[in-house]
């Protein structure tokens, strides 16, 4: 492959004879007599540049300064006299690759020269080129990359909304086995995500808050149903086995990593304020504010709603009792926002 070299020198002898030791070569020349004239014609197709040093209008130095700025990285060589030395140190210091004295004396140390300016260049193009395609290939598995998390990322959803609705129906047809549980998944969640609306949750707590309500009763699904569907009251066996609902529940979500947040709200949504619920005995900062909201709509529902063994309260009558318990079971600000929802609603909530 010929090489191409951009030589720069205002003596047309100089530019006459090194064109002629160029061409022993058989290296391509282009041959300018000025620094401006060099500066108009470079390009990046360019391998080699010499470039005198004392020339009228725009000097090498200067020359070079402007070459600098274009960013090519072809190596430059500096023709220079015999007794300016100094001239060729501060033209490295520049940036120079070499330098070469004139009169060429010596042709095979001057061709020397010249083919490690050559090497020297085809290095960095070389290492331009793998830059490239380096670059080009990051982004090409970039995109791959993020072309397969997608799809993980779409499969992940359907597996989550799969699962969410063969638990949704398990335990919707758990509460269609009793008359007196049959829709109380559905208000619960209702409730709980009007009161989220009203306390302007953000959208990833009402889809976790969501979720917990209708999954906070799931741990049922392994309770005998005759002891749930008993008429009159538990005994203290039975009531000690219906209060492990939240522990089992939170045990059957325990393997579902997407619903780590549910999980506590199920296991702790008998717990109190005050520290007296069940099955951890928590209460105070330990409740977070979706379990608060999830243990008021729960016990609205449950008080509100006719049980095999009770008659159920009206809505005022709920709404006092929670009330009432607030600040010991209930977080009273809640409640309140809740009061108003239901309240508000008239004969919508009455049962």
């Amino acid at each position: 492959m010929t090489t191409k070299i951009l030589l720069a020198d205002d003596d047309d002898l100089v530019r006459t004879a090194v064109q002629r030791i160029l061409a022993m070569d058989d290296h391509h020349v282009t041959a300018v007599g000025s620094g401006q004239e060099l500066l108009a014609c470079v390009s990046d197709d360019f391998d080699v540049i010499i470039l005198d040093i004392n020339m009228p209008g725009m000097d090498g130095f200067e020359t070079l300064e402007h070459l600098n700025t274009k960013g090519l990285n072809i190596p430059v060589l500096f023709l220079t006299g015999a007794g300016s030395m100094a001239y060729a140190v501060k033209a490295i210091n520049l940036g120079a690759y070499d330098f070469l004295t004139k009169p060429i004396e010596d042709i095979e140390i001057f061709h020397a020269k010249i083919r490690r300016a050559i090497e020297k260049r085809t290095f960095l193009r070389n290492e331009k080129l793998y830059k490239i395609k380096l670059e080009q290939e990051v982004k090409a598995k970039t995109r791959e990359l993020a072309e397969k998390n997608i799809l993980l990322e779409q499969y992940s959803n359907h597996l989550e909304k799969a699962t969410v609705q063969i638990m949704s129906s398990l335990q919707t047809a758990m509460e269609e086995k009793d008359e007196y549980t049959a829709g109380h998944t559905r208000r619960v969640t209702e409730y709980a995500m009007l009161l989220g609306k009203a306390v302007q949750l953000n959208e990833e707590d009402r889809i976790v808050l969501k979720r917990a309500a209708q999954f906070h009763d799931i741990g049922k699904l392994v309770i005998d149903l005759s002891c749930i569907q008993k008429p009159g009251k538990l005994t203290a066996r039975e009531w000690e086995l219906i209060k492990k609902h939240p522990e089992i529940g939170a045990s059957i979500i325990e393997p579902l990593q997407f619903m780590e947040r549910e999980r506590d709200i199920i296991r702790h949504h008998h717990e109190k304020l005050d520290g007296s619920g069940y099955p951890d005995g928590i209460g105070g900062s330990k409740l977070d504010r979706l379990t608060r909201i999830l243990t008021i709509a729960d016990s609205f529902d449950a008080m509100t709603s006719r049980r095999n063994y009770r008659k159920n309260m009206s809505t005022v009558e709920a709404m006092a009792e929670l009330h009432r318990c607030g600040g010991s079971q209930f977080d009273p600000d809640l409640v309140e926002d809740f009061s108003g929802i239901i309240l508000s609603a008239g004969s919508l909530y009455q049962q």
